[in-house]
């Protein structure tokens, strides 16, 4: 009878603190963060850990001439069991998205089992492989949007998530008997180049807390007061104030430019936004902002960008530095050990997606569980 230890191997159980952070990373990003999101992220992590299981039977006969250590082909876990223990943790996968996200999910849960078990029995083997893994990683990222009111919104995310998982799926082709120089190359390339597009990725400001835009001179665009939108016409009246001008006395334009907080006194030009600062003001009216406060709402409108960039390029660093080694020594050890960083690393760009989404502190814990992994692959390998 197969023990813990050995099911815990079987289905890379450290592997799995990369998985959660892909349903977080969707839910931030498509406006579903709620209690309905960790039910959906252990959703993911069953039908994830059945995907290893039945990798493992799908390639028990491969694996006794080039892993034999594995649980399979060393006789610790039957082949019957490994099969059971997928079947049952996909059963449990979409039972928990069912019940947790409803239609929604489901309708993402379905296909994302359908390619984890394609994948295994069908397309590991063939030039569609690292595709169809990428496929997988990145409807993981949408089951986190599905319960939400703009799923459409996590698709940057999710081809983030699939394009690193392409380029660790195409990397670990190389664990077993090395690769040549060109692959890690290749894939180092892709990932700096992944890198920078999540670090420069403008953040969204609508979740990251921005104060609202104001019509300026010239621009026919709405003018928010006091969090109320006036028409563009009121906005075009109102700008004049804005750009130190008087208003045309009485009707709206009047009404609104008394409504209008003290603003900057040099004319803005149109399409960038007047630097409104927003305080207590009398009556409940928004008034002049201190220094502090200021200060304060700068770093508050900066910390989502700072958050991601510095969590992008912390994943670059870990997976990064190992495809360098690689590189330098493209042997099947190396291979794993780059294959091995980019797994345990994946929290940290999970992290910088869930900050561009304009949830920083989410990032910051997505990210917490990379230490944790890598202590945690030490003991038992998530490859």
């Amino acid at each position: 009878m197969a023990g813990l230890r050995d099911l815990l191997e079987l289905v890379r159980a450290p592997a799995a603190l990369s998985v959660p952070g892909d349903v977080l990373a969707g839910a931030a990003a498509g406006r579903a963060l709620g209690g309905r999101t960790a039910g959906l992220a252990c959703s993911s992590v069953c039908l994830y850990w059945a995907g290893m299981a039945a990798n493992d039977w799908a390639d028990r006969h491969l694996d006794a001439v080039e892993r034999p250590e594995r649980p399979i082909p060393s006789g610790r876990v039957a082949p019957g069991t490994a099969l059971g223990v997928a079947t049952g943790l996909t059963v449990a996968g979409l039972a928990l998205a069912g019940l947790t996200g409803g239609r929604r999910a489901l309708a993402v849960a379905v296909p994302l089992a359908g390619a984890v078990w394609a994948y295994d029995l069908a397309a590991k083997n063939t030039r569609a492989g690292p595709a169809a893994m990428a496929l997988c990683r990145g409807l993981d990222v949408l089951l986190g949007a599905a319960p939400g009111r703009a799923p459409a919104a996590a698709l940057p995310a999710a081809l983030s998530v699939a394009a690193h998982t392409y380029l660790l799926t195409a990397l670990s082709r190389g664990e077993t008997a090395g690769t040549t120089r060109r692959t890690p190359a290749t894939t180092l390339t892709a990932t700096l180049a992944l890198t920078a597009t999540v670090a420069g990725r403008p953040t969204n400001s609508a979740v990251a807390g921005r104060p609202p835009s104001v019509a300026v001179a010239g621009c026919p665009t709405s003018v928010a007061v006091g969090g109320r939108a006036a028409n563009s016409v009121v906005g075009r009246l109102t700008s004049t104030a804005v750009a130190g001008r008087p208003a045309p006395a009485g009707g709206a334009g009047a009404a609104a430019t008394a409504a209008l907080p003290h603003a900057s006194e040099a004319a803005v030009p149109c399409g960038r936004e007047p630097v409104i600062p927003y305080g207590p003001g009398p009556a409940g009216m928004p008034g002049p902002a201190s220094n502090a406060d200021l200060v304060r709402r700068a770093l508050g409108e900066s910390f989502p960008a700072v958050v991601r960039a510095g969590l992008a390029l912390w994943y670059a660093g870990q997976f990064g530095s190992a495809q360098t080694r690689a590189v330098a020594e493209p042997t099947a050890a190396r291979v794993r050990d780059a294959v091995t960083a980019g797994i345990v690393g994946l929290p940290a760009l999970q992290g910088a997606l869930a900050a561009q989404a304009g949830a920083p502190r989410l990032g910051l814990a997505i990210a917490a569980a990379v230490p944790v992994a890598r202590r945690l692959a030490r003991k038992l390998s998530p490859t």
